[in-house]
């Protein structure tokens, strides 16, 4: 009798085999010969030197496929032990660009408007793009998918979001805390897409490594981001310096996604933005790709798209012959 230890690398066993671990007594229907027992994140298995090779093979396919798909199924574990090529089975018959990345759960999240897979596409084209559209229409949230595609797929050895840390048009006063809870309340938003696209032990996990970086603007000076999927959410809202600083940074075989919403910019009335300046002077690169989204790919709420639609027309005061900022006379109620 010989014995074989697998560890279960960047999983949580419970979320891998299932409370009840009715995935791992899947698994041991197709090794009856084999005692195989959990313990933490160590799979013990005891038996014929023959078999345990087997459940290893089997297992790293496990592993993969949970590490693809942030979920196992019983069927899953049915099609894995049953096949008998040697290579991984696909987890999914959707075509690799119809899906940007399995989520938490193994939730598949594809883009969903025509704008957002424009995005996909120019990012897969393109090493660094600007992504400018209106709140809601997937900007951020569709890169971070592709971050994290980009990182389970061994593209990138990392991925860094950054977003400067300015006010959204209000003054927030003194807040408590050490530096990080300080800057939490401006991270936040990229924290909870990342929270949609893995578990959020692995989650942890990763950000404890420094594979995952969440991190303002501001920290980026000095560095050189080799091999990094990199991030800059709320563009609009960096200064002229602070984008030729980011910009700057871009190391070998990185990936640079900047998004933002130029009807949003928070900065002091008299600094430029930093996104608009570079819009223009970067257009006629070529190795640069632009991509525009428009109301209609915004994802929220329906009622969203309408007001975006009424702020657009009341930016245009000439239509209506009277100054944006002046009210119309309200309509009774019915």
């Amino acid at each position: 009798m010989s014995e074989t230890y697998i560890e279960i690398q960047q999983a949580d066993p419970k979320e891998l085999f299932g409370l009840n671990e009715e995935k791992l007594a899947a698994i041991r229907k197709y090794f009856p010969q084999l005692r195989i027992i959990l313990r933490g994140h160590l799979l013990k298995a005891v038996g014929d030197p023959a078999h345990l090779a087997d459940l290893e093979q089997k297992m790293k396919f496990v592993l993969w496929h949970y590490d693809r798909m942030n979920r196992l199924t019983e069927k899953d574990v049915e099609r894995i032990f049953e096949q008998e090529t040697e290579e991984p089975a696909e987890p999914s018959a959707v075509p690799a660009a119809a899906v940007l990345v399995a989520g938490s759960g193994g939730r598949q999240i594809r883009a969903l408007t025509a704008g957002q897979q424009a995005l996909a596409d120019a990012c897969r084209a393109k090493d660094m793009v600007f992504a400018v559209g209106p709140a809601g229409s997937g900007k951020t949230y569709t890169a971070v998918a592709l971050a994290v595609n980009a990182l389970k797929n061994k593209e990138v050895k990392r991925i860094i979001l950054t977003r400067p840390a300015v006010e959204a048009g209000e003054n927030l006063g003194f807040l408590p805390g050490d530096m990080r809870e300080k800057l939490d309340p401006y991270m936040q938003p990229l924290f909870d897409a990342l929270k949609d696209m893995l578990p959020y032990q692995k989650l942890l996990g990763y950000m404890e490594e420094g594979i995952i970086e969440i991190a303002p603007l501001a920290f980026m000076r000095g560095r050189t981001l080799d091999k990094a999927f990199v991030i800059l959410d709320e563009a609009q809202n960096a200064t002229r310096m602070q984008m030729k600083m980011f910009l700057t940074r871009m190391g070998r075989a990185a990936k640079f996604v900047i998004t933002g919403d130029t009807s949003q910019i928070d900065l002091p009335e008299k600094q430029p933005s930093g996104l608009l300046h570079a819009l223009k002077i970067l257009a006629d690169v070529p190795e640069i790709g632009f991509v525009r989204l428009k109301a209609e790919d915004v994802v929220r709420h329906p009622i969203v798209t309408r007001i975006l639609h009424a702020y657009e027309q009341a930016a245009k005061p000439e239509a209506k012959g009277a100054p944006a900022d002046q009210p119309s006379k309200p309509k009774p109620c019915a």
